[in-house]
């Protein structure tokens, strides 16, 4: 099993589905985005709380990869790893995997950042004491 620093299970849903039985494209982008707040939570970092303080964390890019279809009862995992790209971005790398199997599902990274009050990017002192100083 890959090293990661978190992992979340799932099963697809029927409405989840299209026409061709196969889990709908724009569906993913709602698991990984679960599974990166289930993620936080993990580590006592909550949106709510970012949002009092007049801190929000955003999406900036998204790159998905699909490698192989998931459908109706199927069960996956999404693991999760955080980067430090840049002083001001970060990017969640994320990995789906049909389970029990472990069969690639899709690669995915995630690149966002803080906003604050003033509209201006800044990484949240809870990300930074996290996940960038722990790297160091």
């Amino acid at each position: 099993m890959n090293d990661c620093q978190f992992s979340l299970e799932f099963k697809v849903r029927d409405y989840e589905c299209d026409i061709q039985g196969i889990v709908n494209n724009a569906v993913y982008l709602n698991y990984l985005e679960h599974a990166r707040h289930e993620f936080l939570l993990s580590r006592g970092i909550s949106f709510a709380e970012l949002s009092k303080k007049k801190i929000n964390l955003v999406v900036i890019r998204t790159e998905l990869d699909y490698k192989s279809p998931l459908r109706s009862g199927d069960e996956f995992s999404i693991e999760v790893n955080f980067e430090q790209i840049s002083p001001l971005c970060f990017c969640f790398n994320q990995t789906i995997y049909k389970r029990p199997d472990r069969k690639l599902v899709m690669n995915a990274k995630v690149f966002g950042t803080g906003i604050n009050e003033k509209g201006r990017p800044c990484i949240p002192e809870e990300i930074r004491k996290n996940f960038i100083e722990l790297s160091n």
